[in-house]
Order: C-alpha cells, then structure tokens, then sequence
C-alpha cells in the first residue's frame, strides 16, 4: 500500500460507486456520483453528488458536504453544519470508527489497502434503521 501523507493526497475529483444494502426493506440499491475534495486552509471541504436507482428504475439524486481536518495522525471528519462526525487514521489498511446519533448506531470502518482506490462500510442500526453502505473511491 502506498503510505497517505495527509489530505492533500485526497485532495481532487473521486468517482463514486455505493451499494446500499438496506435489510428492513430486503433491498439493493445502486449509486454513482462523484466526490470533490477541495483543499483549504488546515482543511479539505468534502461534497459529493450521486444519482441513486430505485426500485422500478426511477433515479433519485443527492449531495451532502463534509469538512476533513487533520488533527496529529488522524483525519477527524465534521458535518457542514461543524458538528465532529468521526475520526480515522489514513495510514492504517483497515481502520475501525463510530459515531453514535441516538437512537441510531454508525459503525464504520475505511479500507486503504488498495489505494489509490479506497472504500468506506457503515452499518448502520437503529429503531428505523437496518442497513449496510458500501462506498467504493477512485481517482478521476
């Protein structure tokens, strides 16, 4: 694996593919997009946009920004409204994170072992939640 030196190295466009596996619903489901992470100051502002395919075909389209931030050697992630998402450690191969927004429980985990081509899996439980996400990065 080729060692990440920080968020410069995420910085650029990243093509998308996520699998939703959604175990309440007994559904599948398909998204494509792209992720464009800008470099700031101390920062990398992160948005994505994706077209996701429901069943029957019909496609339904989404964003949602983030903000990356180094802090020692962890990449600690916020939502855009600056609430702390979680934090990870670029350089392990598998790395294990959590976020808890109650009632709901996020478990995730990052997979840098192939990169420059990267993936993220949450699971995701909770009282209306029942699902599996699966998001595969490469380099544009």
């Amino acid at each position: 694996m080729t060692q990440i030196r920080g968020l410069s190295d995420f910085e650029g466009k990243w093509q998308i593919s996520r699998h939703i596996q959604d175990f309440a619903a007994d559904q599948h489901l398909q998204a494509q997009g792209l992720a464009v992470f800008t470099l700031g100051d101390a920062c990398v502002q992160y948005q994505e946009s994706l077209s996701l395919t429901l069943p029957g075909g019909s496609v339904s389209h989404a964003t949602r920004q983030y903000r990356w931030q180094e802090e020692g050697a962890d990449i600690v992630v916020f939502f855009d409204d600056g609430r702390p998402f979680h934090a990870f450690d670029p350089n392990a191969a598998l790395q294990q994170c959590h976020h808890a927004c109650d009632p709901d429980d996020y478990a995730g985990t990052y997979d840098f072992s192939g990169w420059p081509v990267w993936q993220v899996t949450w699971r995701v439980r909770g009282p209306r939640k029942d699902y599996r996400l699966i998001s595969r990065y490469e380099k544009q």
